[in-house]
């Protein structure tokens, strides 16, 4: 029985790479034990069972890169007792049931079983999924074997060049398995018009919701929607666009606060047009389903990391990118009716172009050779 330990945490945009490399390696009808180590999330608790993939839960601790009092204060309790005590759980769980690989896929949570793994003298690998990587990678690329990369090699900033192999970015598989008539289903859509699919993420984003409530008196008119809130605000979403939406258009609007797998690969079939932040996750799952796209880069990202993924994404053609900056109503008014009544079809074609949906394929089969 060959055991691979996944780690990583923090996001959906970390869970759910994890998941699809899972899945893929289970279809090699091998005898395999898979494993998780990390933080205890939304993302982890909800999704990592039901693909059989044992989970243990650790202390993870992180490094702010802002300056105030409680930074400084959180970072000295990370660093020096909730990031060793990971370590030492980490060691203790991997001490025991010593699986035969690591498979990080960055963020806060995998640093302690990283560095746990390399004194215990497992081997490592890493998935990057930006083109800047983030400071937990950074720091566990020290102790891997191979980085995984999801952007061009020579785009991919800061690992050295003869330990990547570029992958494209893993996602799950049962996303390309959508159905319009089933979505229509779902989300009651009228289907009389162009469909706009609005998504922010595993978590939703705030600053998207405000611009498209603000959009949507206009929106309604030409367009339908879906759109995925966030849990935080989703309350006051119904709130305001109950009270702002006439009769006539309150059937074209569909606000959910979550998207679950299965809603989410049926509203991607159905969508014309899908608004987006721009974490890898996002860009390649729209490029693996030939999505046309509008990006909007959440600006505080690490190392400005979905700025330079969204232009590289743009650079192929497939989307548009909208900066918060320049994200108003009337921008972005015009640029949905560009995109459908204009760039739709070399969108389409751009994002196949891009598109590498055979990442979690190509990233298990390389594990499990190298155990082989």
């Amino acid at each position: 029985m060959k055991k691979i330990l996944f780690t990583g945490g923090g996001t959906g945009g970390h869970v759910f790479p994890i998941i699809a490399i899972a899945q893929e390696a289970n279809k090699k009808g091998l005898d395999l034990n898979l494993s998780y180590i990390g933080p205890k999330d939304f993302c982890s608790s909800a999704f990592m069972g039901k693909e059989k993939i044992k989970t243990y839960y650790i202390s993870c601790g992180k490094i702010r890169r802002y300056l105030s009092f409680s930074s400084v204060m959180f970072n000295f309790i990370d660093l020096f007792f909730k990031i060793p005590f990971g370590i030492f759980q980490a060691f203790s769980i991997m001490f025991f049931t010593m699986p035969d690989v690591i498979v990080s896929k960055g963020g806060f949570g995998s640093i302690p079983v990283v560095i746990a793994g390399w004194i215990l003298r497992i081997p490592i690998f890493l998935h990057e999924s930006d083109i800047d990587p983030g400071l937990a990678n950074k720091i566990c690329s020290v102790f891997s074997e191979k980085i995984f990369v999801s952007f061009p090699i020579d785009k991919t900033e800061y690992f050295p060049k003869g330990k990547m192999i570029e992958t494209g970015n893993p996602f799950r598989k049962n996303l390309t398995e959508g159905n319009k008539e089933e979505a229509k289903k779902i989300f009651k859509l009228i289907s009389d018009k162009p469909l706009i699919l609005v998504f922010g993420g595993s978590q939703g984003s705030e600053r998207i919701n405000e611009v498209i409530l603000e959009t949507l008196p206009e929106l309604l008119k030409e367009f339908e929607v879906i759109h995925q809130t966030g849990i935080s605000d989703f309350k006051k979403v119904m709130r305001e666009s109950a009270a702002f939406i006439t009769d006539d258009f309150k059937k074209y609007y569909h606000p959910t606060f979550f998207l679950d797998e299965n809603e989410l690969k049926h509203a991607y079939a159905v969508a014309d047009c899908v608004i987006s932040r721009a974490g890898a996750g996002s860009i390649f799952e729209l490029a693996a389903l030939k999505k046309p796209s509008i990006l909007i880069p959440l600006p505080e990202s690490a190392q400005n990391h979905q700025v330079k993924n969204a232009y590289a994404y743009a650079d192929s053609g497939a989307c548009i990118v909208l900066e918060e900056s320049n994200f108003t109503y009337h921008l972005f008014l015009e640029k949905i009716k560009d995109v459908i009544n204009v760039h739709a079809e070399t969108m389409k074609k751009s994002a196949e172009a891009f598109s590498k949906p055979d990442a979690a394929d190509a990233i298990s089969k390389y594990i499990l050779d190298y155990l082989s």
